[in-house]
């Protein structure tokens, strides 16, 4: 029985990864070929068509839309989410295998109709929304990331007058510090231009594949031009979508089909979503960009502490998933301008200090109380301490997947903390990701590490309280699981 898969998640850095290794291991448990495709963020290496030709099933775990999804019509298809293959990859298995033996297949799909024309049968429209707006925030957060470090390195560099300096091109030397803080600012700035189109054109695409970029992209630079600013790109990318998905179930004559994905389509609908930005939805939802910039200016006292702790628990509910780049898309929305509030750098601060907490408690945990863990965790916990240093909260994912009653709920109360403890010190943050590898940046760094530990140790003493707790024969068992050295999810669930 041979099965291809695809992975992807919305950075493409963890759950990627995590998913395809999970896949693996139980496709060799079951003597079961499998050949992965992971749209991870370093780029992916296409299966070989006859390898998927030579497929008797497809299993799509995905929070984002699958690049070229056409390829796999016509085979019995399983489509979930990524973390569905991380916590249970053989379900996947035996359920494509189930399907392959009905003779259940999906419809071959081709270029002319909506990405998500193969979605799962009964999915929702909530659950289809989520993937289009976190296809366009996983395509724009590297102009996040480059953008923001950037700016921040020209601020370590000239100081924050740099703002003010002369464009580059007319005056740059060689030697002079401030020119190439300058010049780093000035080029943050310029990938900071691109966030809101990329946004809209990437959810655009999401929703209707490449018909729907040029529309998303025109949508995206008009929502800047009338400063409805990342509200204004989610409003473009969901009318350019729906729009383009409108044109494309129109009936039109063959002779036609050719020139509708290159001329009719962009016409048509980047002009529907030119008028609809400019003269109706534009200038309302300004008004709320504006409404929100404010609210955050003006951030101080219980509010301030009471929406870092809801950052917090927001950024540590699913480890990397749909609630935690929600509130990452909400940090980065806020700093993403040239001159940020003073509230929003205390908003970026906190979410990244909360989305710290879980992968170094869990690393902290398999040392302070070993025999709680199996093997295979305690080696995780060992990478652990590097991906929580780096800010990337799906380092904890192992652990909440072999035991999520006892993982989640921890980590959520120490992140809460974090971002409460966070937002009453003060503490900013003009980077949008970097984690303990950009605290010099940080106003405020001695109180912000606090901060961080404070919740790790929050975090750790819950997991290993709730573990020490649990029926003996349980903590038995954990101790005896044989694993392979790095699997992902192995472990006792919650009893």
């Amino acid at each position: 029985f041979r099965v291809v898969a695809v992975t992807s998640c919305p950075t493409g850095i963890a759950h990627t990864y995590m998913a395809a290794e999970a896949l693996e291991n139980a496709a060799a448990r079951a003597g079961i070929r499998l050949d992965v495709e992971t749209q991870g963020s370093a780029g992916f290496r296409r299966l070989d068509p006859e390898v998927i030709n030579n497929a008797d099933g497809v299993i799509l775990a995905h929070d984002v839309e699958v690049r070229d999804r056409a390829r796999f019509g016509g085979k019995p298809t399983v489509d979930v989410g990524v973390k569905a293959a991380i916590n249970r990859p053989d379900e996947l298995l035996d359920e494509v295998r189930r399907k392959a033996e009905r003779g259940e297949t999906t419809e071959p799909s081709t270029g002319a109709v909506p990405m998500d024309a193969g979605s799962t049968a009964g999915e929702g429209f909530g659950s289809r929304l989520r993937r289009y707006l976190m296809t366009g925030i996983s395509h724009m957060i590297p102009f996040v990331a480059a953008g923001g470090l950037l700016i921040a390195l020209s601020f370590a560099l000239g100081g924050y007058g740099i703002t003010d300096a002369p464009s580059v091109i007319d005056s740059f030397s060689w030697l002079e510090k401030t020119s190439w803080a300058a010049l780093f600012f000035q080029i943050g700035v310029a990938a900071f231009g691109f966030l809101v189109p990329v946004l809209a054109g990437y959810i655009a695409y999401g929703m209707a594949d490449r018909p729907g970029l040029a529309p998303g992209f025109v949508g995206g630079a008009i929502a800047l031009s009338v400063e409805a600013g990342f509200l204004g790109g989610l409003a473009a990318g969901l009318l350019a979508g729906s729009v383009v998905r409108l044109i494309q179930r129109v009936r039109i004559p063959d002779v036609l089909r050719g020139v509708m994905p290159v001329v009719v389509i962009p016409l048509v609908a980047s002009a529907v979503v030119g008028l609809l930005m400019f003269v109706v939805v534009g200038k309302p939802i300004a008004a709320a960009q504006s409404g929100l910039t404010d609210w955050l200016a003006g951030l101080s006292g219980a509010n301030a502490v009471l929406l870092g702790a809801l950052l917090g628990l927001m950024m540590c509910t699913d480890l990397g998933g749909p609630v935690n780049k929600v509130a990452y898309a909400f940090a980065t929305g806020g700093i993403a301008v040239a001159a940020p509030s003073e509230g929003a750098l205390k908003v970026m601060a906190a979410v990244m200090a909360a989305g710290m907490v879980p992968p170094l408690a869990m690393a902290l945990a398999t040392v302070v109380r070993a025999r709680l863990f199996t093997p295979a965790e305690r080696e995780n916990g060992k990478a652990a301490w590097v991906l929580g240093a780096s800010f990337i909260t799906e380092g904890a994912i192992p652990f909440a997947a072999a035991d999520p009653l006892r993982v989640i709920p921890s980590a959520m109360a120490g992140g809460a903390v974090t971002g409460a403890l966070s937002m009453a010190f003060g503490s900013t943050l003009r980077a949008p990701h970097g984690g303990a590898f950009v605290v010099p940046l940080i106003g405020g760094p001695l109180l912000y590490l606090v901060a961080i530990a404070a919740g790790t140790l929050v975090t750790t003493g819950l997991v290993v309280a709730l573990k020490s707790a649990r029926r003996p024969d349980a903590t038995a068992a954990a101790g005896s699981v044989p694993a392979e050295r790095g699997q992902v999810g192995v472990g006792v669930t919650a009893s």
